[in-house]
């Protein structure tokens, strides 16, 4: 039984959604039953957070042991003494996995309450404290020092500075204020800091925010596993078509031992300016990151003597990673969605341009590889399906390392096919929740079996490049 309810979808989304997982060749091939629960099943996970924190070691400064060691210290200072451990994966050496604690029903709720939005609501599930700025309603005598209950509206109905909302809210942990309900909502300074301090969240995870920044990077797991599908080499020539805020960027970096050139583009400049904040940090030199909207990154005509950025001339890159805008429909965790149909089915044009100008700008025998963190079969699976059909010069490969399932029936692919898609998908997860004794008595590779099913939904594809036609 799930301790959130499922997720909020618009009618439309959730009809939408629902045929896409009750179409015919997954009925046909699962039955009626089993493709309705697995479908129940991943509405109600989208609205818990994944079963484990994963950071990404970054292994040009640092050694996965050392930084082992001071996380582990870390994480037994904030849980208070609680023995948590910090797990290497055995596939992909520099992720480092933390269980997550929780749900905890134990909690007693306080008559003081703070209400934040969803936004805020999702990040303090997954271990962050709360943010001024998040802070949507506090109780009437609020004070510093006041231990609080804080719940996530969900529906988005609470107006900024009510002393009382009788509206929907969710229950997400206790913590102390930081600032008077007066501060808050008073003051002509646009407050930016810690407004609650998690002591006691539903969910305990860790609070990453500044702890060893140069030396972990903070990602999903599908997220990191790309990097790695992708597999860059020292030397090579590599684009991120659409790499902000630069998590994706970085580890292509990284397993390149910072040598070669690492392209990142982003249309908007101030998420540029992100990438290279973080290139900075984990000291990689080899990244150049430039403002530029990916469906314009062909050049037409002859480049300029000693130009660095785009436009690029045509099959100039031997890997090109393209990780698309997308729905966002497999983030978790994420209680209520609120986007409309028309924007959830926006995104397969863009989608389509980015990768016509990827494939031209990848050199032959070279690799791209597709991603989204969403669930839809337009934007994963019939991508796929409409990018064989339209350049012929593309031919599906199987993926290093394997951690998801195959892709989802659907869009017309075979069953070889599929099985060369990574779809990772939540809903495979019977069993939700641990606490700190089913941690202590759990084996580590059940553990690691845990973390790479109870993630976000996820959907990768790779390809090769034969030829120039």
């Amino acid at each position: 039984m799930s301790f959130f309810s499922k997720i909020l979808l618009q009618p439309d989304v959730e009809e939408y959604l629902g045929n896409v997982f009750r179409n015919k060749e997954l009925i046909s091939a699962l039955g009626t039953l089993e493709a309705e629960r697995k479908y129940e099943s991943l509405l109600n996970c989208l609205s818990h957070p994944p079963a484990f924190t994963t950071v990404r070691v970054n292994t040009h400064l640092a050694s996965v042991k050392q930084v082992k060691i001071l996380l582990f210290e870390e994480i037994h200072k904030q849980f208070k003494g609680l023995s948590v451990p910090v797990l290497q994966h055995p596939e992909l050496q520099d992720i480092l996995l933390i269980p997550v604690i929780g749900p905890r029903k134990d909690l007693q709720k306080q008559s003081s309450e703070v209400i934040v939005g969803a936004q805020c609501g999702n990040s303090v599930l997954r271990g962050a404290h709360v943010f001024v700025p998040g802070i949507i309603s506090a109780s009437k005598f609020m004070k510093a020092g006041d231990v609080v209950s804080v719940y996530s509206d969900i529906e988005g109905k609470c107006k900024r500075g009510a002393k009382e909302f009788l509206g929907t809210k969710v229950f997400i942990g206790n913590g102390i204020s930081e600032l008077s309900r007066s501060e808050i909502f008073s003051s002509t300074d646009s407050l930016k800091g810690i407004g609650v301090r998690m002591t006691d969240p539903v969910y305990l995870s860790p609070s990453l925010d500044n702890v060893l920044s140069s030396y972990l990077f903070l990602q999903n797991l599908p997220s990191a596993v790309v990097s790695h599908v992708l597999n860059p080499q020292p030397g090579e020539r590599i684009l991120d078509m659409c790499a902000a805020p630069g998590g994706k960027t970085t580890h292509l970096a990284t397993l390149m031992h910072d040598q070669g050139e690492v392209i990142a583009m982003d249309k908007i400049a101030n998420k540029v300016k992100k990438i290279k904040q973080n290139a900075s940090l984990l000291q990689l030199n080899c990244i150049k990151a430039f403002c530029c909207d990916g469906t314009k990154a062909l050049a037409t005509g002859k480049r300029e003597d000693g130009q660095e950025g785009p436009p690029f001339s045509a099959e100039s890159f031997d890997r090109i990673l393209l990780d698309v805008p997308c729905s966002g429909m497999g983030q978790r965790p994420n209680m209520a969605y609120s986007w409309t149909l028309k924007e959830v089915t926006s995104y397969q044009p863009l989608q389509r341009k980015l990768f016509s100008m990827a494939v031209k700008l990848l050199k032959p025998g070279g690799i791209l590889v597709y991603s989204t963190c969403t669930i839809t079969l337009s934007e994963n699976e019939e991508q796929v399906a409409w990018a064989l059909e339209t350049f012929p010069c593309l031919q599906l490969q199987s993926q290093e390392p394997r951690i998801g399932g195959e892709g989802m029936m659907g869009a017309g692919l075979s069953l070889d096919q599929l099985k060369l898609l990574q779809r990772f998908d939540p809903s495979s997860v019977t069993s939700r929740g641990m606490d700190i004794n089913s941690l202590q008595d759990s084996r580590e590779e059940d553990l690691i079996l845990l973390a790479n099913k109870d993630c976000i939904g996820f959907f990768i594809a790779k390809f090769i490049k034969l030829n120039s036609k």
